[in-house]
């Protein structure tokens, strides 16, 4: 947790709970210690998406399905969610959630490692949701800056890493790659005369950049 746990404690109890399918994979994930988004970072993704309505969104990073079905309440009528997983058998429970939430005719799994899928997509997308391996995520952008469309958004999550991005005092040995990465990936966002980025101390920190042109 990167905030004072009694802001995250209050935010989280104002977040209305899901019900239905969302809220079965929200158990399933706590019990079997699967990382999906935060519930005020999925709050946040859904009122961005409410407000942009894209019509095609990438994710990088399916798991159990939670976010893209998520997302899908939210696609511009006629939408597509392409969702790439790097392994099969996670990527087989994520169809079946998927099918349970009536969404497999509008969410399309790509099977495979990100940095190789990323290589031969040649789409436009309106929103690119980023959540995967941190240490990628510099190898990434420039292939989301590709496919992103102008005024598109991208949405990277888990980008403060346990608040080690921020300070040196909680960086621990073995993590040291991936924190000199994003710090990498962070002033690349910031610095970037194609992209307007905010980031915000939710969750485990999430970066929303506007594209510009």
């Amino acid at each position: 947790m990167i905030n004072y746990e009694y802001i995250t404690t209050y935010i989280r109890e104002t977040i209305n709970k899901n019900q239905g399918l969302l809220r079965e994979l929200e158990s399933y994930a706590e019990a079997n210690h699967i990382p999906i988004i935060q519930p005020e970072v999925a709050k946040l993704i859904t009122v961005l998406g409410n407000m942009h309505k894209p019509g095609r969104i990438l994710e990088i990073g399916t798991a159990i399905g939670y976010s893209a079905i998520l997302m899908s309440s939210f696609l511009k009528e006629g939408g597509k969610i392409d969702t790439i997983e790097r392994y099969e058998k996670v990527a087989e429970k994520a169809r079946e959630n998927i099918k349970k939430a009536g969404k497999e005719d509008i969410i399309n799994i790509i099977i495979g490692d990100a940095m190789d899928v990323l290589a031969c997509l040649d789409k436009q997308y309106d929103m690119i949701f980023v959540d995967a391996a941190k240490g990628q995520y510099p190898e990434f952008l420039p292939h989301c800056m590709r496919m992103l469309v102008k005024g598109g958004l991208l949405i990277s999550d888990n980008v403060l890493y346990q608040g080690m991005v921020a300070t040196n005092d909680l960086v621990v040995r073995r993590k040291k790659t991936i924190v000199t990465r994003l710090r990498n990936y962070l002033t690349t966002l910031c610095n970037s005369d194609e992209l307007e980025t905010c980031i915000i101390p939710i969750g485990d920190g999430v970066a929303l950049s506007y594209k510009l042109k």
